[in-house]
């Protein structure tokens, strides 16, 4: 099996422009972009959700005002 592969916060918002602005198919611009058309849908309604902010991988820690 490959190994996981990473997609910048950068990388996911243009993805997404990309494929609000274009009136091609989700799969065509998935396979332009070397991704999947199911994680594309997934970016889009993230942006929908959040405004733009993709959260990062990996355990979020907390703020130190927080833990203070």
């Amino acid at each position: 099996m490959g190994q996981r592969r990473r997609f910048t916060q950068e990388f996911k918002r243009q993805a997404v422009q990309l494929l609000n602005a274009s009136q091609r198919p989700a799969a065509e611009i998935a396979r332009e972009l070397g991704s999947r058309r199911n994680r594309l849908y997934k970016w889009q309604k993230e942006v929908a959700v959040r405004g733009g902010a993709f959260p990062g991988s990996g355990r979020q820690v907390e703020s130190t005002a927080e833990l203070a």
